[in-house]
């Protein structure tokens, strides 16, 4: 087997809400194994302009949009102006996404609402955009949509995301078994618990949700945002050319036990 088969060199991959965290770390490890790397986000300029600023300081070369995922005619130009100025899209990582943790009788459906169209609606979107190009250059493409533990489980206050991301894994089926015809291979990711910015101020000694996380999870450690680059390096290369509809799991084994804890 040759290293060859995960050189990204060539390719440009657009990851939505790449500026930070875990979209960031994946689409750096696309960066870093050759491609381009294309990032959005709806928020700011100045937030796009230093996300971009992140990438080129470690060597990658980087662009930034800003639009709306959930918004189909703003996707549909800025796909077209980025395959324009950038290239082709040959690698999309639906990446973008929102939590709102709230009990199910007391959630709004706009609040429902809302995480569905970014989290499940979105993906839609955008992976509809682009696969029409790559069914139309006829080079095939990956798509990676970005699940969660939660696509498999439920959990009290996230009704909402659980929803959405079980949509999600049964979307990225779909998507597969409609488009592996075309050399399309149509991913996942679920992420497990990982030390981000978010989490930090939980990731504390003592702290029950710590303690809770790294007893429950079989490898006793909160993921490092570096560990999801193998798996999206991978699905975004030739190296998972027949692999079609599959939601790779990157939890540190949670997944894989029915939840006793490790010190027990």
């Amino acid at each position: 087997m040759s290293i060859n088969l995960f050189d990204l060199t060539g390719k440009t991959a657009l990851v939505t809400g790449a500026v930070h965290g875990l979209g960031m770390a994946m689409a750096k490890g696309l960066g870093h194994a050759g491609a381009k790397i294309v990032i959005n986000d709806r928020s700011s300029q100045e937030i796009v302009d230093n996300a971009v600023a992140e990438y080129k300081s470690v060597g990658i070369d980087a662009y930034g949009y800003i639009f709306d995922v959930t918004d189909e005619v703003a996707v549909i130009e800025n796909i077209k102006k980025i395959e324009a100025e950038v290239g082709p899209i040959d690698i999309l990582i639906n990446n973008a996404g929102i939590i709102k943790r709230t009990p199910i009788i007391e959630m709004e459906v706009k609040d429902f609402s809302e995480v569905i169209n970014v989290d499940l609606i979105s993906p839609f979107i955008m992976s509809k955009a682009v696969a029409k190009g790559m069914i139309a250059r006829g080079t095939g493409g990956k798509i990676i949509n970005i699940c969660s533990m939660m696509s498999e489980l439920g959990r009290d206050t996230v009704s909402a995301y659980a929803s959405a991301k079980g949509g999600l894994k049964m979307l990225t089926k779909s998507m597969a078994t409609e488009w592996a015809k075309f050399n399309i291979q149509t991913n996942g990711i679920g992420p497990g618990y990982f030390a981000t910015t978010q989490t930090a101020p939980i990731r504390v000694d003592g702290h029950p949700f710590n303690d809770f996380i790294i007893s429950r999870t079989p490898a006793n450690r909160w993921g490092d945002p570096e560990d999801l680059q193998g798996a999206a390096v991978f699905l975004s290369s030739k190296a998972s050319d027949f692999v079609n509809g599959h939601i790779l799991y990157v939890d540190g084994g949670i997944l894989a036990t029915i939840g006793k804890p490790s010190n027990e």
